[in-house]
């Protein structure tokens, strides 16, 4: 007994089916939303509280100050010497970098003019004091 089957010539697949690589998409773009904010803080600190305008997005650096008067330059630990060193040579590179200053509310007025002298001496002309929005009464 033949056998009996029919030959059918497949098709070619001539769409690409985006459903998934949309919904990848949109998962990335909400997780970089979510996370974003987040990257920027690095090391935690008990900030100030005060008024001002906010700052222009723009290249930045981030020198922060701990409780326990330690120093960060963003989220890497380092030392006044290391500070030094490292704004001297960032500051010949790019003259109009913004570097933001962030101190725990507890850390001496001493510790922080360390820094503020660290910047002046290596011609950081532009820099701002970061603190926590004031809590409307």
């Amino acid at each position: 007994m033949p056998r009996r089957t029919t030959i059918v010539a497949l098709s070619e697949i001539k769409e690409i089916n985006l459903t998934p690589l949309i919904d990848l998409t949109f998962l990335l773009l909400i997780t970089f939303i979510i996370t974003f904010p987040l990257i920027e803080q690095g090391v935690p600190v008990n900030l100030p509280q005060g008024k001002a305008e906010d700052l222009p997005q723009r290249d930045t650096r981030s020198i922060t100050i701990r409780q326990d008067g330690s120093i960060h330059l963003d989220q890497r630990p380092t030392d006044i010497a290391a500070l030094a060193e490292d704004m001297r040579r960032l500051g010949e590179a790019d003259p109009e970098m913004v570097v933001m200053v962030r101190a725990d509310e507890r850390v001496p007025y001493g510790r922080v003019a360390e820094v503020l002298r660290v910047l002046h001496q290596a011609k950081i002309r532009r820099l701002a004091l970061v603190h926590r929005a004031e809590e409307s009464r």
